[in-house]
């Protein structure tokens, strides 16, 4: 691979190899006595129970031989590809240094936190580390209370930001998940495709950040502490705002003394183009949340607040036992190093722009697809059963991802939306044969079930 990124025993040709029909024996096999105990898999493994041994690259590897394409980067984590010799070298440096020390100062962790502050916009040096997207995204909740005084919070529609109470109450809220905590209200963000307000941008003149308004007049009690949003959405299908929502968005924070918490779990290190999403807009959040490739798949997240507010991080009881460790800095470090030495925000968009332009090309030809987008390797396709009703096609989404997987692409489905992430290191070569397989997946499928 380029960049100085190479895999000796990698045959990018060969790419990728399916040796033996999948879910093979062996995958099939193992996934039975895990899923004996384990249960609450993801869709992905639901609809595809495939057993990996091992991860090279822009690789995975299942242990019946199979060699796949990675379009997932372990859904969004492995941005630097599998296993980066200098993430490798780090983490294994530290596994036989000092593996944990609870909230000590290491030196590591001094230079980490030293490199964040260095690379993030504005002023967002209050800095904790978490080994988790939720563990920060509800110490980011607890900030906001802790800064403003007030305890409600604003989030939007498809939006996902964790599994724990706080962070679960952010979301949209199903039957297996109970009720919504009290102060948490939701409202619809910019999906131009599927207007909730049934409106035309530009012309709507982002009607739907006027409607905030509204909701903090008629639905809150005025104590609102923060507006919480991912900057692109992921698992709702790589959903992109227009360009003005998010200065809109940051001067309406301002008018009420709201504080703006933008979680970039999914969209942070490169993987939208920029090394932080909120970038593309030049808009400074008051608190950002980190994670996923973060540490290239080594489990390590952060919270940033902006100096204005980081001593309240001294109230809040902001420690945990496991971040913050050596090993979680060293992969974290390794990391950024890693982005800005081999140039891989420019990468990113790059990678990205050939891989929109392919999307757009079936678009063109398949008429289930409704609508493509994406921002660098951040990408989605929405397939409908009709395009003039945009109704879904979810039968047709589980058909592709199916087909696409047996021939070798492992990626992440979503309903009637086809996401995609391939590590930002991916040469455009095999990028151009996943996109093969994607659209041969498309064409059999619209044909099976027209």
């Amino acid at each position: 691979l380029t960049n100085g990124t190479d895999r000796a025993d990698v045959d990018l040709d060969r790419l990728p190899d399916i040796k033996i029909t999948p879910p093979g024996p062996k995958s099939k096999e193992y996934h039975r006595r895990a899923a004996k105990y384990m249960k609450g898999y993801s869709s992905q493994v639901r609809l595809f129970p495939v057993c990996f041994e091992k991860g090279q690259g822009v690789t995975l590897t299942d242990v019946d031989g199979n060699t796949y394409i990675d379009f997932s980067s372990g859904i969004y984590v492995t941005s630097l590809g599998h296993c980066h010799p200098k993430v490798t070298e780090a983490v294994k440096k530290y596994a036989g240094t000092l593996m944990n020390c609870h909230d000590f100062t290491t030196p590591i962790k001094m230079k980490l936190l030293e490199k964040l502050a260095a690379i993030t916009m504005g002023d967002l040096n209050g800095i904790q580390l978490y080994d988790s997207g939720t563990t920060a995204v509800e110490a980011g909740l607890r900030t906001m209370r802790a800064a403003t005084g007030n305890f409600e919070f604003i989030s939007f529609h498809r939006d996902f930001h964790g599994k724990t109470m706080g962070a679960v109450s952010l979301s949209r809220v199903d039957g297996t998940q109970g009720m919504r905590a009290p102060g948490y209200f939701l409202v619809p963000r910019p999906y131009c495709y599927r207007c909730a307000f049934k409106l035309k941008y530009p012309e709507c003149g982002l009607h739907c950040v006027d409607y905030i308004r509204t909701v903090i007049t008629e639905e809150t009690s005025g104590r609102v502490a923060g507006i919480v949003l991912e900057p692109i959405q992921g698992w709702a299908g790589s959903v992109v705002p227009p360009d003005d929502f998010m200065p809109r968005l940051r001067k309406l924070c301002d008018e009420y003394k709201i504080l703006l918490m933008a979680d970039e779990v999914l969209t942070c290190m490169g993987r939208t183009g920029k090394m932080f999403c909120m970038e593309h807009w030049e808009v400074v959040p008051d608190v950002m949340t980190l994670g996923k490739s973060f540490g290239n798949g080594f489990p390590v997240t952060a919270m940033l607040v902006s100096a204005r507010y980081k001593e309240v991080l001294e109230k809040i009881s902001a420690s945990t036992s496991y971040g913050g460790n050596p090993l979680a800095c060293a992969a974290a470090l390794a990391s950024i190093e890693v982005i800005e030495e081999e140039d891989l925000c420019r990468r990113s968009a790059e990678l990205g722009d050939f891989l929109l332009k392919r999307m757009h090309k079936m678009k063109d030809t398949y008429k289930i697809i409704g609508d493509v987008r994406g921002k660098g390797c951040l990408l989605g396709i929405e397939l409908v059963k009709d395009r003039e009703t945009k109704e879904p096609f979810p039968e047709a989404g589980r058909m592709v991802y199916q087909k696409a997987f047996a021939k070798g692409l492992a990626w992440i489905p979503a309903g009637h939306i086809l996401r995609m992430s391939p590590p930002l290191i991916m040469e455009e070569k095999v990028a151009g044969k996943a996109m093969d397989i994607i659209e041969e997946s498309i064409a059999e499928t619209e044909k099976e079930l027209r």
